[in-house]
């Protein structure tokens, strides 16, 4: 059959797409097990979700040793037999943490679900912290962070954070060789028993699995005797900080990293995708207007993007990029007059179309497993939106007019409001 490469194949508007709802099931002794029960393949991930995010912590990087730590030995297994155990079944085991959350996961094949319930249940009630793996994971994280520091890119992100929220902010601390060094077992276990040992959290379970697998984490997770975390966390203090321009100067380094944006808002704020429409024409996919800009025609960098990133409390809009350091000043030129542009011209409504369909491609891509299905049902769950959220996404895309992205423009891209940060040079 003869192919026509010049006739483009028929498509199709996407409208609405199903998502499944988690179904809560709640254990004897109050825990909440969020359900999705979808996909084909005897297979499912297993998550626990506690309060003992960074921002939990008295000391910064409690939250993140504690992480590394919990697989490391417990009471009745050293960290290789612990390895070994969830190996032999071929499940994967993950843990990591955020600003507010450590999450537990397990991928694995449904049937051996069951036999992992009490290794888990070891680690979160069990865990010893010993101070040989301690000693190792500092030092893992001493050298990777000496080499990040000599990243542009990595110390233009930690600066940024730390200019638009201040250092001491739970979403702008950072890590740094002096914090690590004082990090020791005894505040670690202060903070694995405020936050973890034997207090309340959250059970994710999507993928195949049956009533049995239910009775599985009844019988473990339900007869805990929990209790709630006493404390809510350090305090957000969202006070708008002046918009400053800062240079960390490497003159060592050929390449600049820029980083430039502002304080903004989370998922529930009323202008969220609004903003979310009007950023993705400016920075936010390959064919927004800064790649055709500063890539494709100015030839400054190889690529360029501008994001917002929500948070539970607030989010911020960052723009970023690498560029020669001779470049550095044309390119937040170029920056501000894409800037003017979106503020003072009415988008093309070809341009607007495109940039939705994008958005509303890659949403229905990213729902291929019952993993993602899950994934969103946990933002909606732990972010406290709507549950109608997802399900309303692209009629909420589709309704974004081209007046409606010149205002936001003018609302939140203004450059005297934003925070530039250069390290490298000008």
């Amino acid at each position: 059959m003869f192919l026509d490469r010049t006739i483009a194949p028929p498509s199709k508007k996407i409208e609405h797409v199903n998502i499944p709802k988690a179904e809560i099931i709640l254990l004897d002794n109050q825990i909440a097990v969020y359900s999705i029960q979808a996909g084909e393949q005897p297979v499912s991930r297993l998550e626990l979700i506690f309060d003992a995010g960074s921002r939990f912590e008295a000391n910064t990087g409690e939250s993140l040793f504690t992480s590394k730590m919990l697989a490391e030995g417990t009471k009745y297994r050293s960290g290789t037999e612990i390895s070994q155990y969830f190996d032999q079944f071929g499940a994967f085991l993950e843990i990591n943490q955020s600003t507010e959350r450590l999450i537990i996961t397990v991928h694995g094949m449904t049937k051996h679900l069951p036999k992992l319930l009490s290794q888990l249940q070891e680690m979160i009630s069990e865990s010893v912290i010993p101070e040989k793996e301690l000693l190792m994971q500092k030092n893992i994280a001493s050298q990777t962070l000496k080499v990040n520091l000599e990243k542009t890119a990595y110390v233009a992100g930690q600066v940024f954070r730390e200019q638009i929220y201040g250092a001491t902010h739970p979403y702008g601390k950072s890590l740094n060789q002096s914090l690590i060094e004082n990090i020791d077992r005894k505040s670690l276990r202060g903070f694995y028993e405020k936050q973890i040992q034997g207090k309340q959290f959250k059970i994710f379970l999507a993928g195949k699995f049956g009533e049995n697998e239910i009775q599985a984490l009844n019988q473990s997770f339900g007869q805990m005797a929990l209790k709630n975390i006493e404390n809510e966390g350090s305090s957000t203090d969202f006070t708008t900080l002046k918009a400053e321009n800062i240079l960390v100067e490497k003159p060592e380094n050929l390449q600049s990293s820029i980083r430039l944006g502002r304080k903004l808002f989370n998922r529930s704020h009323p202008d969220f995708l609004k903003f979310l429409v009007t950023n993705t024409i400016f920075g936010g996919y390959f064919g927004s207007r800064l790649m055709k800009n500063i890539r494709e025609d100015k030839g400054f960098t190889y690529g360029i993007s501008s994001s917002i990133v929500p948070q539970k409390e607030g989010g911020y809009l960052v723009m970023g990029t690498d560029v020669k350091k001779e470049f550095t000043q044309q390119t937040l030129n170029e920056i501000f007059k894409e800037i003017n542009i979106l503020q003072n011209e009415l988008v093309d409504e070809n341009e607007l179309e495109t940039a939705k369909n994008y958005m509303i491609g890659s949403f229905v891509g990213s729902l291929n497993t019952p993993f993602d299905v899950a994934d969103r049902q946990k933002i909606i769950l732990l972010d406290n939106l709507p549950a109608d959220y997802y399900q309303n996404y692209i009629k909420n895309i589709r309704a974004v007019s081209a007046s409606e992205v010149m205002e936001i423009a003018n609302k939140y891209y203004n450059p005297e409001d934003m925070c530039e940060v250069v390290v490298g040079g000008k």
